[in-house]
């Protein structure tokens, strides 16, 4: 049996492109007269939790506690991305033992951990591997972190700030991110798809943009 998670953090977050990705794995089909145009396929079971913040630890989610009540040793649970699923290294290894105490594969169908048939799988190799990439990911979120904190406090310095709160936070700003890193989505068609400003893009994505004063980028106004 396939199972599918999906998860947004708040009721104005659409899961439409995490069923657009599940669609194209196969494990969603588009449909006329069902709500929002997707039901699972034969042999799916779809959980979705809507409105559910990261910080609550996957396995205390409501759908997961359905999952749990559905799941079968043979079975695989599939999410689009890692981070719908799990917030954090310890998060994940929380759901990796979960499903190897079950028998359960977990796979992620897009990132730089969709390679891997089966994330449970209790190989060294695979655990090294997560922990890396887990690591690298909790790295570039703390120093956007660290960047914009430092940012404020330079505008509070020169009298420039003025608090305003920024159009991109949390999970949108994950979601911004992993779309440009693993997709090459451009600024203007994120901007549009998130309904923000260029710039608040480009505050998302400040540790990731090339140099703007290196030859061949245009310089910022």
């Amino acid at each position: 049996m396939q199972i599918v998670y999906s998860r947004v953090s708040t009721a104005t977050q659409s899961l439409l492109r995490q069923r657009h990705i599940l669609t194209e794995a196969g494990l969603l089909v588009r449909t006329e007269g069902v709500a929002e145009g997707f039901q699972p396929a034969d042999g799916v079971l779809l959980f979705e939790d809507p409105a559910t913040t990261s910080k609550i630890p996957a396995l205390d989610r409501p759908a997961f506690g359905k999952i749990a009540a559905k799941a079968h040793p043979g079975d695989t649970l599939t999410v689009s991305e890692l981070f719908r699923l799990c917030r954090d290294l310890l998060d994940i290894h929380a759901v990796r033992n979960w499903c190897q105490a079950r028998g359960v594969a977990l796979r992620v169908l897009s990132g730089p951990l969709s390679n891997f048939h089966d994330l449970a799988a209790g190989d060294a190799t695979t655990a090294v591997i997560i922990n890396v990439i887990t690591a690298v990911g909790q790295f570039q979120r703390d120093i956007q972190n660290e960047l914009t904190v430092e940012g404020i406090a330079a505008a509070e310095a020169e009298g420039r700030y003025r608090g305003r709160p920024p159009a991109l936070t949390g999970e949108r700003v994950e979601e911004v991110r992993s779309t440009y890193t693993q997709r090459g989505t451009s600024i203007a068609a994120l901007a549009r798809a998130h309904g923000v400003s260029r710039a608040a893009i480009r505050t998302a994505l400040s540790d990731l943009l090339p140099d703007q004063g290196h030859p061949g980028h245009p310089q910022s106004s």
